[in-house]
């Protein structure tokens, strides 16, 4: 994993010379974990601590992992691109956007080395990035989400099991039920 993690490194340097992009690889079990959980980017908190779902809705993967019945330390939590997606407010803010299809390119090939090196179990999706990551750009997680599908990573089988994105509850709290419902389905399948 070390290796893999230099690799990226040395790439992604070379991308962006002048700016200072910062990587989060994923954390966690490393060896046959049961899931391996894919997001879509780190935040400003990840990529200030460099650590996946440490935000808000890191708070809400905290309640997901009780309800399933798993410890961070057991699983292995990742995401689809590394570096934070900004976007820059006319008055000069600076706040996350969802990934590019450049970045997107960029990053998908080391998801898919990272899912060999780390051979979960399961994958379980979290939000549409990581979904179309896997299954294809004509997924969509409300066709997906809650139940176990099949997808083949560089020749090699994989279950899917895709949710919505824990942060999805936070801006629509209409899903709180369904994804309550899907949580307590992922629990019966690992």
């Amino acid at each position: 994993m070390e290796q893999f993690r230099r690799r990226c490194r040395a790439f992604f340097d070379t991308l962006w010379p002048a700016e200072e992009k910062t990587l989060v690889f994923g954390e966690g079990k490393t060896d046959h974990p049961p899931i391996m959980l894919i997001g879509e980017a780190p935040g400003e908190q990840e990529t200030l601590q460099g650590r996946p779902f440490v935000g808000k809705a890191g708070k809400n993967l905290d309640g997901f992992l009780q309800v399933v019945g798993l410890n961070r330390e057991d699983i292995y939590i990742s995401n689809v691109v590394k570096v934070r997606p900004t976007k820059v407010s006319p008055k000069g803010s600076v706040s996350n956007r969802p990934p590019n299809q450049e970045e997107l390119a960029l990053f998908t090939p080391y998801l898919y080395e990272e899912i060999m090196l780390v051979q979960p179990g399961m994958i379980v999706t979290l939000g549409n990035v990581a979904l179309k990551a896997l299954l294809g750009k004509d997924a969509v997680i409300g066709a997906y989400h809650g139940r176990v599908t099949e997808t083949t990573v560089q020749g090699q089988g994989f279950r899917v099991f895709p949710l919505y994105h824990p942060a999805s509850i936070i801006y629509n709290r209409s899903l709180t039920e369904v994804y309550q419902q899907d949580l307590e389905r992922l629990k019966t399948v690992i």
